[in-house]
């Protein structure tokens, strides 16, 4: 297949909130305490909320950035690539990456909304989440509904009320809730505790809502030295194994089998390992002892999960093991691992390299997602409108020149 009439559909990017996200969506009565952005001394703009303050507004929004200006520093809106918090950027810079559809998490909130659930007043960050859900549904993915598939944060601390957000999301067009991958580390029942967890995994099942669980949240569990480098902690951050222990081997997946789990940004390349050893575990040390209903563990995570990977090259000559069916792909925009303006190039001379067929290229860039998220990829868009080379040719106009933060900050004072 040749590069330009792949169809590319990114299920894990990131959108850097903007300032002025909750000022529709909040009820009056509480709009004053809504979260704001504020600048301190240091000139660094954080989100605050009820005396809580977020990491950042813009952690690792360092796309065309220069690579040694990398790093997870705070920055202001002024020094971000408009496209990071910009809808209308962002769908020209989807473009020019040839990226028919993306799916978006969350930044200030944290990938499993610890941000609210910390606050001290819950009925107030319940409003606040709701508020969030339907900035991102109505506004950030509204605006342009057939580039985006809708996902929504949850009320983690209560499981009542975030049944019920689920549902209501569902009903607003959401395909997907982000998650924590280990509850346990934020202070919440695991995942084992079904007495806790079941009115969340109900709804999830019949509304046919995707439960991602993004990595990053779980990073609490690994211990490493007090003197280690952040760095070594990113080369070792794959605990979605731990997570998926947690899901295969206690209640969940066997109470749920319609349940829908997205291992999002956590590569494929641990998958094979990983199912190896659960089948030889399973069929070596446990016999009877424990009911996959006449299945292979390998069999139900296969039934369940949907992973996805920016550049695996050697996990891609695995696919089969892995299952062709199971494995997607993403972008990470506006991250610093995501390939930006040149992510075609990149993943198609990894899938070429890897010897996948065109009905396998497909999958793996767009149909397997668009069917685990049951989003229509054609239902607005013609087919032959949404190639790499006809989402190009709209956006010959975009800026991709490698600029640093002080550039930014003239270019963001230029249009202000």
């Amino acid at each position: 297949m040749r590069m330009e009439n792949l169809i590319l559909v990114s299920i894990d990017d990131h959108v850097v909130e903007p300032r002025d996200m909750f000022d529709r969506h909040v009820p009056e009565r509480w709009r004053a305490r809504a979260p704001k952005v504020v600048m301190d001394d240091r000139g660094i703009e954080r989100w605050v909320f009820e005396g809580q303050v977020s990491t950042s507004a813009g952690l690792n929004a360092v796309v065309s950035w220069p690579r040694e200006e990398w790093g997870m520093d705070p920055t202001t809106f002024a020094e971000m690539r408009p496209g990071a918090y910009d809808i209308h950027e962002r769908v020209r810079d989807m473009n020019r990456n040839g990226v028919l559809a993306s799916m978006c998490f969350p930044s200030f909130v944290g990938f499993s909304n610890r941000f609210f659930q910390e606050s001290p007043d819950r009925d107030l960050a319940l409003v606040m989440t709701q508020a969030y859900n339907d900035w991102l549904i109505d506004e950030w993915c509204g605006s342009y509904p057939e580039r985006f598939i809708p996902m929504a944060i949850p009320p983690v601390w209560d499981p009542q009320a975030l049944a019920a957000e689920l549902r209501r999301v569902a009903r607003k067009g959401a395909r997907a809730i982000t998650m924590p991958e280990l509850p346990h580390v934020q202070g919440l029942p695991s995942y084992n505790n079904l007495d806790h967890w079941d009115p969340f995994f109900r709804a999830a099942v019949e509304e046919q809502v995707v439960v991602c669980l993004h990595i990053g949240q779980g990073l609490a569990a690994i211990r490493m030295p007090d003197d280690a480098l952040f760095d070594r902690l990113m080369l070792v951050s794959q605990v979605s194994t731990i997570a998926a222990v947690d899901l295969m081997w206690g209640p969940v997946l066997r109470t749920y089998p319609d349940l829908k789990i997205a291992w999002s940004e956590a590569g494929i390349g641990w998958i094979p390992f990983f199912l190896d050893r659960c089948d030889r575990y399973y069929l070596h040390h446990m016999g009877s002892r424990h009911d996959f209903g006449g299945k292979l563990p390998s069999e139900v995570f296969r039934e369940h999960s949907l992973a996805c990977f920016i550049s695996d090259p050697t996990s891609l000559k695995l696919r089969h093991e892995i299952g062709i069916d199971n494995i997607a792909w993403e972008c990470d925009y506006p991250h610093s691992d995501s390939i930006w303006p040149g992510a075609p190039e990149a993943v198609h001379a990894d899938l070429v390299a890897a010897g996948c067929t065109d009905e396998e290229i497909n999958k793996i860039l767009w149909e397997n997602s668009c069917r685990f998220f049951r989003w229509d990829p054609f239902e607005r868009t013609p087919r032959e409108e949404a190639t790499v080379g006809a989402l190009r040719a709209k956006a010959t106009d975009v800026d991709t020149a490698i600029r640093g933060k002080a550039e930014w900050r003239k270019l963001y004072a230029a249009r202000a």
